[in-house]
């Protein structure tokens, strides 16, 4: 199935709005920038400054004349300034994501997750912006127990990565109190598909056990596997996304909402489906032996999302299950000529 061949914008013509979105060089940006694209956007922007991001992701759109690229950092107000004016509607992805991360250098976390995402509040305040739709988070919840999780129960924070997000849902809703300015925010619950890295230190845990498994090298599970995560394919959040900048549902704004399919798999239920899929390439992959090490600092046991909300307020209607997700993922890792030299450049 080709990506984002079913339009989330209803009969809104896209022509005749400008988006920017923040960390498009990134894994969901580069997503949300095709979607506006492929639909005729009037002008797509993107602010990235590289960091996590990727140029290549941005390679098939550069030639567009609806796209524009500016190079620069959120951490700077006047950049987040010019890269809002002109703009209707922005989708704030930037930020350094990572529990390990945030855990291991809590500063550079916070400057880019809160610095950074109080000057894109201002920016769009003072640009005057239609709306700002942002990435929040399912570390959001902390150690909660509930499950499913409900947007209006949160726990404690178990990593700064996690109280980063946390403050830009207070940041948010002060902003959109004090300023009657729109804002959304979308809890990302573990999104995988098509451009997230597999490499690096904090790489996601899908891509990086794809890439193992190529090399028949056996995958390291944190644990004796059975945490459990909402995975969420990338289709997902593009709808939502969309579907929150655009939705003139009056008490849809000023919310958040939480972004999955609604669904739990255990580590060890992941692996197996994603040893299946890629045995359907190579028969061998089939025999590779998962390896189980020491649970990690500031992981939750357990993660379930309810899309209650979602699909009241913003018509969310996920397409894509876990199952037909890592599907479509794993069809997109093995699409070239050479595979492992694809993922390893990815």
């Amino acid at each position: 199935m080709a990506m984002y061949d079913v339009p989330y914008h209803g009969e809104k013509d896209l022509s005749e709005y400008n988006f920017l979105v923040t960390g498009g060089a990134g894994f969901i940006g580069s997503n949300l920038v095709e979607y506006l694209l492929k639909y005729g956007a009037g002008k797509v922007r993107v602010l990235d400054n590289f960091a996590t991001g990727h140029k290549k992701n941005l390679a098939a759109f550069l030639n567009n004349p609806n796209f524009e690229l500016i190079e620069g950092d959120i951490r700077d107000l006047e950049t987040c300034k010019n890269a809002a004016r002109g703009i209707d509607y922005i989708l704030h992805q930037a930020a350094l994501g990572s529990v390990p991360r945030s855990i291991n250098d809590p500063i550079t976390s916070n400057e880019v997750n809160v610095s950074g995402f109080l000057n894109m509040l201002v920016a769009a305040r003072d640009e005057n912006v239609k709306r700002m739709v942002y990435a929040a988070s399912s570390s959001t919840y902390g150690d909660s127990k509930d499950l499913p999780k409900v947007e209006d129960k949160i726990g404690k924070p178990l990593s700064p990565y996690a109280v980063t997000k946390y403050v830009n849902e207070l940041y948010a809703d002060v902003f959109s109190r004090l300023y009657n300015l729109e804002i959304i925010g979308l809890r990302y619950f573990n999104v995988f598909g098509q451009r997230q890295d597999p490499n690096g230190a904090y790489a996601a845990v899908i891509p990086k056990f794809v890439s193992q498994l190529l090399d028949y090298q056996s995958p390291v599970v944190n644990g004796d596997g059975e945490y459990s995560r909402d995975f969420t394919y990338i289709d997902n959040v593009v709808q939502m996304n969309i579907k929150a900048a655009l939705s003139e549902n009056v008490e849809a704004v000023g919310q958040v909402y939480n972004v999955a399919y609604g669904q739990r798999t255990t580590l060890n239920q992941l692996l197996e489906s994603l040893k299946n899929n890629l045995s359907d390439y190579d028969p061998k992959i089939k025999n590779v032996e998962i390896i189980y090490g020491p649970l990690r600092n500031g992981d939750i046991p357990h993660s379930l999302a309810s899309v209650d909300k979602a699909i009241s307020l913003l018509d969310y209607q996920p397409r894509y299950s876990i199952e037909n997700g890592l599907k479509e993922a794993v069809s997109y890792y093995v699409s070239t000529k050479d595979i492992k030299s694809e993922i390893s450049n990815f």
